[in-house]
Formats: structure tokens, C-alpha cells, sequence
């Protein structure tokens, strides 16, 4: 996921530093611990601008679980998964890729949107809406590769594109889980490793193999 990146005040303008800041604190500390003077704070905003662009911090929530869908897609639109031509190879390249940016404290790799679901699907339905279209919106541009290389290898059974793409989600986030649970960001990766074997099982793939 994008590492965050803290703006000096001068930098950007006040909306966008408030979301910055509301993605980096919330990945850290969570939703609930997070106050509108924390957010102030990282952002170097006083509470009558954050009060102008976010009548609420739930309002901020919602806003920021938009934020991290638009400028996680840029970030991995961008990646270079996308370059082989064999659309197996390049959900097996989203897997590797996945893997390669758990890096740093769980606050740089976790998911904004997953964190937020979890803390927040029942006590602020429209936050966990968001972030619902932020997670099933990324399973999404997984869906064309996983069908093609279905289509080209000849794979049949009772599952589909979406229903893999979605699992995909899952493992991740249960990584990141993992993750913090233990202290130890190589759960997640190690979580990713049990993902590749999968996509390769249930393409007939051998680990490791030329795809």
C-alpha cells in the first residue's frame, strides 16, 4: 500500500492534509483513538478549518476511507504486475507485488479500508460502506486477469473470478491481522506465500514453475 508520507503544513491544502493525516494516525492508533486535535495536529490545521471541509469525524471517516480507495488505485495501477502478458503470470505478479510492500511498522503496509471495516461496521454504517467500496472496488481489477487465465488454461469448477479476487482480500487482511497480532510483519508475507501456492494449485501450476 502507498507508505504514508507526512506533508509540512505549507504543503497541499488543509482537506487533503486532514485525510493524510486521518490515514496515517487511524492505520496506527485506530479510528476510536483518534481525536479531531490529533488530526489538527498531524495536518498543522486549527479545528475551524478541519470543522469547514468535515462537518464530523465520522464525515472525515467516510472521506478518508474515498481518499485511500482513490489513491491506493493510482498507486497500483501503476505497479508493475500488470506487464506480463500471460494474465496468470500477472495475478501470480499481484500476489509478489503484495508481498513486497510489507515493509515497515503495520501503520506503512496495513489497509486503511480493512482497519476502519473492522473497528467500525457496526457503529458507523456509512464509514464501513465506504471502505466496503474501497476493498470490493480493488477484488475488481483482479477479476479480467483471473477469468482470462481461466479461460486460457482450461479451468473449470464451482468457483468464479470474483469469488478468488475476494479471497485474495481475504488473506490480506487476515495477514495484516496476523500481522499486528504478532508483532511480526512476516506473518503477512508468510500469509501471501500460502496465497501463491493456492492460485497455483487451483491452476494446476507447479510452485515455482514456468506459468
Amino acid at each position: 500500500m502507498p507508505r504514508p508520507t507526512r506533508q509540512s503544513p505549507e504543503r497541499g491544502n488543509a482537506r487533503i492534509r486532514l485525510l493524510e493525516a486521518a490515514r496515517d494516525l487511524v492505520r496506527a492508533q485506530g479510528f476510536a483513538a483518534t481525536t479531531v486535535d490529533d488530526l489538527c495536529r498531524a495536518a498543522g490545521v486549527t479545528k475551524g478549518a478541519f470543522f469547514h471541509h468535515f462537518e464530523s469525524k465520522d464525515a472525515l471517516g467516510v472521506a478518508a476511507a474515498e481518499f485511500w480507495a482513490e489513491t491506493t488505485t493510482r498507486f497500483f495501477e501503476a505497479a508493475p504486475y500488470h506487464d506480463s502478458p500471460d494474465a496468470l503470470q500477472r495475478v501470480l505478479d499481484y500476489v509478489a507485488f503484495r508481498k513486497a510492500i510489507i515493509v515497515g511498522e503495520p501503520a506503512e503496509f496495513t489497509c486503511l479500508a480493512g482497519t476502519l471495516a473492522q473497528e467500525v461496521h457496526a457503529s458507523a454504517p456509512a464509514i464501513r460502506d465506504a471502505c466496503g467500496r474501497s476493498l470490493f472496488g480493488h477484488t475488481a481489477t483482479l477479476e479480467a486477469d483471473i477469468d482470462t487465465a481461466r479461460r486460457e488454461r482450461g479451468i473449470t469448477g464451482d468457483w468464479t473470478a470474483a469469488s478468488l479476487a475476494r479471497h485474495t482480500q481475504a488473506v490480506l487482511q487476515g495477514g495484516f491481522v496476523l500481522a499486528k497480532a504478532g508483532n511480526d510483519s512476516g506473518l503477512a508475507r508468510e500469509s501471501l506465500d500460502h496465497l501463491d501456492r493456492y492460485i497455483r494449485h487451483l491452476f494446476h501450476i507447479a510452485q515455482d514453475a514456468p506459468t
